[in-house]
């Protein structure tokens, strides 16, 4: 662990810098636990104090309002959470932390096998499709260039929803097209990657990183470079990425065998000329896709196999008894319940513990009309916790009900951890890893109309335990409303991206995903 003199730094009251996770020209960047959101773990990226005048300050600012507003618009671009100046009058914005294999590191093992080069690269490019569509700032819309696409800019992560998913760091050098504005002729970018244009200085457009998408998808596949300089200065490598062909993928590596559409891909992106390449991101999706869903079905069906082979016992080893009751006789439980005298017969949501004979089940009780409750039953459910020590422990439960036809449902409840059933709600539903959802009619309150079965993720699940117990020892408050209100605020922000999340899986059967 890179500690520094940062280590154990509060900073804008809010977040606590834990250690050095990376350094370079633009600043430092340092893992950190968001008190706010109950230890939440974010990245935070400090602008380099040489670099500390006020055009930076500017352009690091806005690097922090590109990355927010596309974060916001595609999965496959890191996103920023938060941007402020520290009390040393130093910018700094906060990122999600994510935990994966740069694609650098990927490649240096070995090149990458067809069908994972096909996913890797198409959810390369619709990051990029989205920065070339382009975000509207100050009331125009503004293409956006990385200027800088590289396998050390694309960051490989294991997703719960999603499996490999693929995220476009560092767009700390994009530059605004802006048809108004004078456009800035210095060079920026990695040589190895850069296009002939870029190296010249000129105007770019989306087709430079169409060209260093060429260069990166080249190595991806063999492990070599398409082009090499005759030395590692500017100069080498202008002569080459101006002059020098590229090589041939049977001279890179002659026994890997593509498909022809993919080779003709890869050197059209690759041509010297920007007008020879394809002109736009969809060009190049419209040429993956197909070659994805055709030499990536196997591997994923042989995924699918087995994974279900691995859930049937060896004919050596007895099948091991449910560790619970059936989910029949549970779900048959919830069904024979009915809405609570005590409570109100309106759209409320609450928490509810029922007691079986071997267990207790957290549950949450929703009142909607007929109509929502026949429109909800296919649905993809999110669940997240936001957590806050001070002033008053208190959680936040979250639970989303989204489908295309009708949008999402928000279901949102407070466990007051200075109370018996706040904690005993919350160490249930860390214990045992999922909740019933149990819905009723405001017409029919006498019975259960439906009931839904959400799973929480493992890493959310031991933060619960954590918040109990933090939650147990600390001093109790008289401020537990305006601990409500802040964790309201912080899920109103949280929202347009729980949502862009749900409209990206999109199925004809119940998903479950948790936050």
């Amino acid at each position: 662990m890179t500690t520094g003199p940062n280590h154990g730094r509060i900073l804008a009251n809010r977040y606590q810098l834990v250690e050095l996770i990376g350094q370079g020209a633009m600043g430092q960047v340092y893992k950190a636990k968001d008190m706010l959101l109950g230890g939440v773990i974010v990245a935070v990226k400090f602008i380099s104090q040489t670099l500390l005048n006020q055009k930076m300050r500017d352009r690091f600012e806005r690097e922090a309002t590109i990355c927010a507003l596309l974060g916001e618009k595609s999965n496959h671009i890191v996103r920023v959470r938060d941007y402020g100046v520290d009390e040393n009058d130093i910018s700094f914005y906060v990122m999600e932390f994510l935990e994966g294999n740069g694609l650098s590191e990927i490649i240096r093992e070995q090149p990458l096998p067809l069908p994972r080069f096909l996913n890797i690269s198409r959810q390369i490019s619709l990051g990029l499709q989205c920065a070339h569509r382009g975000i509207v700032i100050e009331g125009q819309l503004s293409p956006i260039i990385h200027r800088d696409i590289k396998p050390s800019n694309i960051l490989v992560v294991q997703d719960a929803s999603f499996g490999e998913l693929v995220k476009i760091l560092d767009f700390g050098i994009a530059k605004l097209i802006q048809s108004n504005s004078e456009q800035t002729h210095s060079f920026m970018g990695t040589l190895a990657y850069c296009s002939p244009e870029q190296m010249e200085g000129r105007e770019l457009d989306n087709r430079s990183d169409i060209y260093s998408l060429g260069v990166m998808m080249f190595e991806m596949l063999t492990g070599e470079m398409p082009i090499m300089g005759e030395s590692n200065s500017f100069g080498g490598w202008y002569k080459a990425h101006h002059f020098s062909p590229p090589r041939r993928f049977e001279a890179a590596k002659p026994d890997l065998k593509l498909p022809k559409a993919l080779e003709t891909l890869v050197m059209s992106c690759l041509a010297k000329e920007a007008s020879d390449r394809p002109q736009t991101i969809e060009e190049v999706i419209q040429t993956l896709e197909p070659l994805e869903q055709r030499f990536g079905q196997g591997r994923q069906l042989g995924q699918r196999i087995g994974a279900v082979l691995s859930k049937i016992p060896r004919a050596d080893e007895p099948p091991k008894p449910p560790a619970k009751p059936p989910a029949r006789s549970i779900e048959d439980l919830c069904l024979q319940t009915s809405w609570p005298k005590n409570k109100p017969q309106a759209s409320i949501v609450f928490p509810h513990i029922i007691r079986t004979s071997q267990e207790l089940l957290a549950t949450l009780w929703v009142m909607l009309t007929k109509e929502d409750i026949e429109n909800r039953r296919i649905s993809t459910r999110y669940n997240q916790f936001l957590f806050l020590m001070s002033p008053h422990p208190m959680v936040l439960w979250i639970t989303a009900l989204h489908n295309r036809q009708h949008g999402a449902r928000w279901l949102t409840c407070y466990l007051d951890l200075k109370t018996a059933m706040g904690q005993k709600v919350i160490r249930i539903l860390g214990d045992s890893g999922n909740y019933r959802i149990l819905f009723f009619a405001l017409t029919e309150p006498q019975r259960c109309a439906n009931v839904m079965t959400a799973t929480i993720a493992s890493t959310q699940r031991k933060l619960l335990l954590d918040w109990a117990n933090a939650s147990h020892a600390a001093m109790p408050s008289a401020q537990p409303q305006l601990s409500k209100r802040i964790l309201k605020q912080e899920l109103e922000k949280l929202k347009p991206k729980i949502v862009m999340k749900l409209e990206a899986v999109h199925t004809d059967y119940p998903t479950d995903i948790s936050g």
